[in-house]
């Protein structure tokens, strides 16, 4: 009778370690998870990689509108410079040709002055 019993026992366990071994494996994730759960893995990694991409993008992008700000004020300054000079030099020789016409107002006064003391003398 213990042999009997020790048979239904062993047929028993057999049985249930063969169930649990059924039931383990039909409850892990089938194939298709597994696939769908690398391609998100995947796909997470390509948009981390494109958010990478695009923030040196904008950098870069950021940099050459910088440098082209940069660019246009040394244009503009270099611009007011050649004006301010332009107009220094405009005024310079207004004031060269006032000059020459004073100098010559006076050289012609002079003359004046010194026949008419010629003529009193």
């Amino acid at each position: 009778m213990a042999t009997q019993t020790l048979k239904k026992m062993k047929k028993t366990l057999n049985l249930l370690l063969i169930s649990s071994i059924i039931l383990v494996t039909a409850c892990g994730p089938s194939e298709e998870e597994k696939a769908a759960k690398e391609q998100a893995r995947l796909d997470s990694i390509a948009a981390v990689e494109k958010a990478i991409q695009d923030s040196i993008a904008a950098a870069e992008a950021a940099a050459a509108a910088e440098q082209a700000l940069k660019d246009s004020i040394a244009a503009a300054n270099q611009k007011m410079l050649e004006d301010s000079l332009a107009n220094l030099s405009g005024k310079l020789k207004g004031i060269q040709q006032k000059a020459k016409e004073q100098k010559a107002k006076e050289e012609k006064t002079k003359k004046e002055y010194e026949q008419q003391s010629k003529g009193k003398g």
